[in-house]
């Protein structure tokens, strides 16, 4: 693989930081994804940042989600729900609070959008099925 010019690894290393950022804002921030911007920090970080990419994978709540989806796109049953959650409650406070203008709705379109691309993720990889023959005497 070509390594990227220096302005390439500044872009993306931008790009890696930012979303990263976000990523930790959306943790505590409903209605905002989280898993969304760190993998793309870690897209990033692996063609700007090898110590970052290193950090992102060895953290102890990103590196499992890393893992997951790099060995099969897998989204835990607990993330989806947690997920599906918080867009509700952000669905119900903008539809009590703000007017219903088109920005609501297509908010909530967007959310829905997202909510079936979760849900469309396998909850885990599938495992090989034992052989059901007899070992052999």
């Amino acid at each position: 693989m070509n390594r990227p010019s220096r302005l390439a690894q500044l872009l993306f290393g931008l790009l890696a930081y930012t979303s990263l950022a976000i990523g930790l804002i959306a943790i505590v921030v409903p209605g905002l994804p989280t898993t969304e911007f760190i993998l793309l920090a870690a897209w990033a970080a692996t063609r700007s940042s090898p110590r970052l990419s290193a950090w992102l994978e060895q953290h102890r709540l990103f590196g499992p989600m890393l893992h997951n989806w790099r060995n099969g796109k897998v989204i835990p049953r607990r993330a989806k729900v947690a997920a599906t959650a918080s867009m509700l409650l952000c669905a119900g406070l903008m539809l009590v609070m703000l007017d219903h203008g088109w920005p609501v709705y297509l908010a909530l379109v967007g959310m829905g959008l997202g909510n079936l691309w979760i849900w469309s993720r396998p909850v885990a990889r599938a495992q090989a099925r034992p052989s059901t023959a007899l070992p052999p005497e």
